[in-house]
């Protein structure tokens, strides 16, 4: 079992997660390391691109683990994942962009 198989493993038995929860936890904390630690805003193309890279690092790190243990590609499971991971970003990055949702002051009435 590779390095990443394990640390989800870990993951998901300690913290008593399911493995796409795990991917939706992952993706949120990517999105909002990245626009802490390069000072992106939300309603910016860069932290989403950081999702979709690390996501499809995932995915391929995952397809690798099943082809050195002889098992065949999932890829309706692939795009599951992929799906679960860029889901909220994309939703926040949209509402940050074509909403107020995130703008300070904002009223709703």
């Amino acid at each position: 079992m590779s390095a990443l198989q394990q640390a989800k493993t870990f993951l998901v038995e300690n913290l008593h997660l399911a493995k796409d929860a795990l991917h939706i936890y992952v993706a949120l904390l990517v999105f909002f390391g990245a626009c802490l630690v390069f000072g992106w805003k939300a309603r910016d193309w860069k932290p989403l691109a950081a999702v979709v890279l690390v996501a499809l690092f995932g995915e391929a790190w995952d397809m690798r683990d099943r082809m050195v243990q002889d098992i065949a590609p999932d890829y309706a499971a692939h795009l599951k994942d992929l799906w679960n991971t860029m889901l909220a970003p994309t939703a926040i990055v949209l509402l940050a962009r074509f909403s107020n949702v995130f703008q300070r002051g904002s009223r709703r009435k």
